[in-house]
């Protein structure tokens, strides 16, 4: 597939059109009469008055007959780029969605807005599902949910042409590229939509996909050339700290202290790290719940319900939690150890501040978390060509951990975004201190060489600190020229010194050789005296919190704060008679908006942002009850 060329706009979307493409083919009414019924439907069943940025783009090239590939961040609207459209067009929308908690998740909120949508999914008993299908053949459902496994099936396909629904949208897209965040099999078969419906529109949605992975979705997905928009990759709420792993023992308790009140995750490497740290939490007094593929599935549904419906709660989980997580009040996401590549650290922390109110993702990460990620990928039964790739993701994650300017240029330059510093992480709010480290860097690549090139950082640091343990004395190691030359700095020292020489690329670890270190050409030109090496300051210990408010940040009066908790709590408490998350009843900016104006009847509730007709009817009189009660 060729390349993208991209056209500017006047919005912070890009509409990047493959060659060949004419800049009138989508008519001349794109952004104009179909956005005219698009912005009422907005307004009438969803209770916003305009599209968000991004978002007018996606909606009016579907509506003008086009196929989408949209990548928006993580908050952006993605859903309603799509469920708008289906609601203009008539006719039945199929979406494909990867988890059946997120499925369940839209068809409750349509529900309570008063779109007719169903899913069909091995959730639910056969006669549900029979139900639900009736629905959709009889013509009575707008939205229909499945996920790819039940979709592409033969008997589904010959059912759905009967029908002939005139768009797909798919969920999570990044999951059809081969190389992708999450990969799934079955979505690599969403490729024989277009064959089985050539006059569908098609449309996918990611947050998360870099240049390739956004080709080969292009490749794979549709069979003619897509309108591809990229709205940008940045969440400016969210601060972005990495901090070395010294012991995660002191750190979360440290981090976590000042968020007594704040719901997140934590990722952990494997299911006994997360059963080890939720337990350690547990005793330290942190509300935290375990999640992993380990667990049954029923402790799994009441472990995500209660993260979803109460506050605050801690989620330490492995990364089988958290696609479709739609909580907009996670406050933070922390990593214990190195993600698999950058795009996966991308979308998990594009988890936090989704409400769009200051979040923090911290991200704690060890030298040896780079062997095992690196093992990972060479044990992986996938091709060359793709281990090649995973090795140059893990690269720019590597360097993004160490770097030594804005973080946020770096991860967003990673995706093709080109930004200046962004003052929101702990590099631009806490700038480090940069250092001449030729001479500990010699001593470090002189022992390397010294003992053959053969052992890892564990056993170079005890030789360059003089350590006698039996190991070095049977190997000779303790006569070496160097033994001891670096034992007037710490052990902690020496390990983030040696993770350095290995981001910077002056070092290798050898995945075969169980963890080695070896010089590349650029450590044996600074081992010469042919190179400087500059990094840096070394901290051994923990960076403080660089968190900060958001300076247009909304803030609530104080004589309205306890009716905010008020209104919260009957949110609550009609959300567990629904058996639904929270936010599928009112977002908190809706609660928010709701406190400050106190609409007294229901045309007034219809103004507040985010209530449209349906739920205004459904909930108008149980809220005011509430307000009323708090007047007094």
């Amino acid at each position: 597939m060729p390349d993208a060329r991209l056209r500017a706009t006047k919005t912070p979307c890009r509409i990047m059109r493959w060659p060949g493409r004419k800049p009138d083919d989508l008519g001349s009414n794109t952004l104009t009469d179909p956005l005219t019924a698009a912005r009422a439907e907005l307004g009438r069943v969803f209770g916003f008055p305009d599209f968000r940025p991004g978002q007018a783009e996606a909606v009016g090239a579907l509506l003008s007959g086009q196929d989408v590939l949209a990548v928006m961040p993580t908050g952006a609207g993605k859903s309603l780029c799509y469920q708008v459209p289906a609601l203009v067009m008539g006719g039945l929308t199929v979406v494909v969605s990867p988890l059946v908690a997120l499925m369940e998740d839209q068809v409750a909120a349509l529900r309570l807005s008063g779109v007719a949508a169903d899913t069909i999914n091995s959730g639910r008993d056969r006669e549900t599902n029979v139900a639900a299908w009736r629905r959709v053949a009889a013509g009575e459902t707008s939205l229909l949910y499945l996920s790819p496994e039940r979709l592409m099936t033969a008997r589904m396909i010959a059912a759905l042409q009967k029908i002939g629904p005139v768009m797909f949208a798919v969920d999570e897209a990044h999951c059809i590229s081969r190389w992708g965040a999450a990969f799934r099999p079955e979505y690599e078969q969403l490729g024989d939509l277009r064959h089985a419906f050539p006059d569908a529109r098609l449309a996918a949605f990611t947050a998360t996909a870099d240049p390739a992975t956004r080709e080969d979705i292009a490749a794979k997905l549709f069979g003619r050339e897509p309108e591809v928009l990229v709205a940008g990759f940045d969440r400016p709420n969210i601060t972005l700290v990495v901090e070395p792993r010294s012991s995660w023992k002191e750190q979360l308790p440290g981090f976590l202290k000042s968020r007594p009140e704040e719901s997140g995750i934590i990722y952990a490497l494997s299911r006994k790290n997360v059963e080890e740290i939720t337990a350690f939490l547990r005793d330290s007094g942190v509300n935290a719940l375990p999640y992993h593929a380990g667990l049954d599935a029923t402790e799994r549904s009441v472990n995500q319900d209660r993260f979803m419906t109460d506050s605050p709660v801690v989620m330490v989980a492995t990364i089988a939690f958290g696609m479709g997580i739609d909580k907009p009040d996670i406050r933070f996401v922390v990593h214990t150890h190195l993600p698999a590549n950058i795009e996966a650290y991308y979308q998990e922390i594009g988890r936090a501040g989704r409400d769009g109110e200051p979040a923090e993702a911290l991200m704690l990460f060890g030298l040896d978390d780079i062997r095992l990620r690196r093992r990972f990928i060479d044990e992986d039964s996938s091709g060359e060509d793709n281990k090649r790739r995973e090795h140059k993701r893990l690269d720019a994650l590597v360097s993004y951990a160490e770097a030594s300017s804005c973080r946020r240029v770096m991860l967003l330059g990673y995706f093709g975004d080109r930004t200046g510093p962004c003052g929101n992480c702990d590099v631009c709010l806490d700038p480090p201190v940069m250092m001449d480290a030729t001479g500990p860097a010699r001593l470090a690549l002189s022992v390397v060489k010294a003992t053959g090139e053969r052992f890892g950082a564990v056993h170079v640091i005890d030789v360059i600190r003089g350590s006698e343990n039996q190991r070095i004395v049977e190997l000779g190691h303790d006569r070496l020229a160097e033994h001891g030359a670096g034992k007037d700095r710490p052990k902690p020292w020496w390990q983030a010194f040696m993770r350095q020489l290995v981001s910077s690329g002056h070092l290798e670890i050898d995945i075969q050789g169980f963890g080695g270190l070896h010089m590349t050409a650029s450590g044996r030109r600074i081992l010469n005296g042919e190179d400087t090496f500059e990094c840096r300051e070394v901290l051994t210990r923990p960076t403080k919190s660089t968190r900060r408010q958001k300076a247009d940040a909304p803030s609530l009066a104080p004589e309205n704060e306890g009716l905010l908790t008020r209104l919260k709590a009957h949110r609550l408490e009609l959300a567990r008679q629904q058996n639904v998350p929270p936010y599928v009843i009112f977002h908190d900016k809706t609660l928010i908006a709701m406190a400050e104006t106190r609409p007294a009847n229901e045309d007034a509730f219809l103004d507040l942002p985010g209530v449209g007709k349906a739920k205004a009817t459904k909930f108008a009189d149980s809220f005011i009850a509430v307000m009323r009660e708090d007047a007094g």
